[in-house]
């Protein structure tokens, strides 16, 4: 079971790096940071840098879902073997979703992202 809730501190973890990535691949781009208005200067961005933001503001939208499908298999007393699984092949697949988006490759990108969700639901339908 600690593995699937250190893959909740690992999600909660990833848009932040994220964030980062598009922050320092922003600079190195010539585009200057601005702290008083980060969204702005993130929102003119382009190429792996923006996608980066891209990748983060996704994180924090799937974020909620894996850990309420998380805590959810916990509760319904889902064998802890099959929560860690899923968690950890949501984790994966995040890892792999950023990976493809930075790369720019939309088609796996989306099938890694799909695959992220179909843990969140099989989770859920665990706890059911």
């Amino acid at each position: 079971m600690k593995i699937s809730f250190l893959c909740i501190l690992i999600a909660a973890i990833q848009p932040f790096l994220w964030a980062g990535a598009a922050k320092f691949g922003g600079q190195r781009s010539g585009t200057r940071y601005d702290n008083r208005a980060p969204r702005d200067t993130l929102a003119h961005l382009s190429g792996w840098p923006q996608r980066a933001n891209w990748a983060q503001q996704n994180s924090f939208e799937a974020f909620p879902i894996f850990a309420a499908a998380v805590l959810m298999a916990y509760a319904a007393g889902v064998p802890a073997a099959l929560i860690d699984f899923w968690a950890v092949c949501f984790i994966v697949a995040r890892f792999a979703y950023f990976a493809c988006y930075v790369a720019n490759l939309a088609t796996l990108r989306s099938l890694v992202w799909f695959v992220g969700v179909i843990a969140c639901v099989r989770l859920m339908c665990a706890a059911i």
